[in-house]
Order: structure tokens, then C-alpha cells, then sequence
């Protein structure tokens, strides 16, 4: 199916229902959030489905005040993150798991050692994120002596795209992220699949694309770009506290971000938010691949699981 027509049928289906649900793929598995639970669906080795459910509600329920706009989604990026973190760490416990049985190991002597080795890694890898896609930028493009705020925040930006374009490229040319991109793209499936309003099974998710608007990849890219907008506010950085608050400003970026995915999420037929959607979708032929339909199984048992939905529900938005 060519580009265009896979943008088409995007549109098609997102105008006929909008879901405030989301997910994320993990190991072996993908998790799907809802307004009011958590869901981790992970393939065990011998094919069976291994099933974690949880509660939870948004803080921004919680206190109004976190939900205004671009404040919720500062909030909804560290609770993104948060939760992202606990589903990886139970996905890989699994892995380690087997692992562990088929070399005669004791499977809890790792677990510890999993969660403390998930939560320095998701630390770290916070931090490589800052340094590569915003500290970075802001030394070559000091290197290259561009002078003037407008000049030196557009170099930035450039820089700061063209990192992390290849950097989306080299993860791609990893094989071993082949199999949690066709998690990603089955989570992607399965969402298109409910947002249609079909039963969600991995027959009726198999047809649909892999591509979603409100994919977490859509949210970087649109991050990288509103970041030279933001920037162009802050000046030409001369000092040390110029340049931290510039990372200051990136939960402004973020919180931005989120509003622009919610914006397009809840109007598709608008044809200025088809325009600036091409770039992010077409980035998610990268991060998805096609699953196979054990996988969109996996999916399918992780979105049921946070299932039905309540009117009350209907004004959340999730990424994915």
C-alpha cells in the first residue's frame, strides 16, 4: 500500500471514532493505557500471554491545575515516562526469567538486579536524550560561529533534526529492535482497529496500517521542530545560565508537543493538521514494522484489558 493511501485510510478512521487510549511497545509485548488503567501484555517463549493489569488515573485528575493546557502534558510526558519504566522493567523481568530456567538459575536472584539495572538505564538514558538532542546541537552550532538570534536558533534547529534523524536510522539498522517496532506497529493496529469500532481481534487489526497521528514518534519530531520556534524566545546563548535555561524551556517544548498530538488527534479532517501530520507519519515507516498476528494477539489482550471506555473518558488523549 503506497504512502498516500495509508495517510488516507489514517484519516479515514480517525474521523469515524477517537480513542483516548495509547500504549507502547515493550519487550515482547505492548502495553495499552486507558483514562483509568494500565496494561502489559507480554509473550512468554512457549507462546502463552502473560498478562499484568493495573489502576491508574492521572494526576491531573487528581489536581485540576496540572491539567491545564501544555501544563498536562509537561505532567503527561513524566508520567508517560514513569510508566513506561515499570512496564519495560516487568517485560524484561519475564525475559531474565526464562532466561534464568534454561541456564538453571534462580529467576528472583535477577529480579532485583533487572529493576535497578532498568532504572539506571531509563536514568541514563534521560540524560543521553538532553546531551545528544539539545546539548549538542547548541556546541556545534557555537563552533560554527553563527552570530544573531535568528541565524544561530535555525542552525540549531537544523542540527538538532539532522541528530535526530540519524539517530532513528541507526536504531533502525539494529536487528534486534526489529521485533519491538512490530510490537509498536501491532499496538498501532489494534488502536485503528477500536477506533473503527470493530471487535478487536487480530484478524479484524491485521488490515490497518501501522502508522497512528498521535504516535510517540509524531511527538518527537513535532518537539524538534517546535523547539527552534521556542528557542528563537531565548536568544543567542552567551553564559552557563543561558544555556540551562534553554533546558529549562524543554518542558515548554514538550508540553507544546502534547498539545499539538491532542490537537491533531481530535481534528484529523482538518487539512493544515493533515499537512503537518505527513512529516511524523512518514518517520513511523522507521520506528513500526509489520507484526505478525501472534503479536497483534499480544496487543489485543493488552487493549481489552483496559476496556470499556466511560463518557467521562471521551475528552483524554494518549499518545502512543
Amino acid at each position: 500500500m503506497s504512502f498516500k493511501k495509508r495517510f488516507l485510510l489514517i484519516q479515514q478512521v480517525m474521523l469515524s471514532r477517537y480513542a483516548p487510549v495509547g500504549g507502547q511497545a515493550v519487550i515482547e509485548g505492548v502495553m495499552m493505557r486507558s483514562p483509568r488503567m494500565v496494561a502489559t501484555a507480554v509473550q512468554s517463549s512457549d507462546g502463552e500471554i502473560e498478562l499484568k493489569v493495573d489502576p491508574f488515573v492521572s494526576i491531573t485528575k487528581k489536581f485540576k491545575v496540572l491539567g491545564l493546557p501544555i501544563l498536562r502534558g509537561v505532567v503527561g510526558m513524566v508520567e508517560t515516562l514513569a510508566l513506561g519504566m515499570r512496564c519495560l522493567n516487568y517485560s524484561a523481568d519475564i525475559a531474565a526469567k526464562e532466561e534464568d530456567i534454561k541456564e538453571g538459575k534462580d529467576p528472583e536472584e535477577s529480579k532485583g538486579m533487572n529493576s535497578w539495572a532498568m532504572g539506571l538505564t531509563m536514568f541514563f538514558s534521560f540524560a543521553m536524550g538532553l546531551g545528544l538532542f539539545f546539548y549538542l546541537p547548541l556546541k556545534i552550532t557555537e563552533w560554527t560561529g553563527v552570530q544573531g538570534t535568528i541565524g544561530f536558533n535555525l542552525v540549531d534547529g537544523a542540527i538538532r533534526l539532522t541528530i535526530f534523524l540519524l539517530y532513528l536510522y541507526l536504531v533502525s539498522l539494529w536487528g534486534e529492535m526489529r521485533r519491538l517496532f512490530q510490537y509498536h506497529g501491532a499496538e498501532h493496529k489494534v488502536i485503528h482497529t477500536f477506533e473503527a469500532g470493530l471487535d478487536i481481534n487480530a484478524e479484524n487489526a491485521k488490515p490497518f496500517t501501522t502508522l497512528h497521528p498521535r504516535c510517540g514518534t509524531s511527538f518527537l519530531f513535532s518537539i524538534m521542530i517546535l523547539s527552534i520556534g521556542v528557542f528563537m524566545f531565548f536568544g543567542h546563548p552567551e553564559t552557563l545560565g543561558d544555556r540551562l535555561l534553554r533546558f529549562a524551556g524543554v518542558p515548554l517544548i514538550a508540553g507544546l508537543g502534547f498539545e499539538f498530538i491532542r490537537f491533531s488527534g481530535k481534528h484529523a479532517d482538518n487539512k493544515i493538521v493533515h499537512f503537518l501530520s505527513i512529516p511524523g507519519l512518514w518517520l513511523q515507516r522507521v520506528t513500526t514494522k509489520e507484526p505478525d498476528m501472534a503479536q497483534l494477539a499480544v496487543a489485543c489482550s493488552a487493549l481489552n484489558s483496559v476496556l470499556p471506555l466511560t463518557e467521562e473518558d471521551e475528552d483524554d488523549v494518549r499518545m502512543m
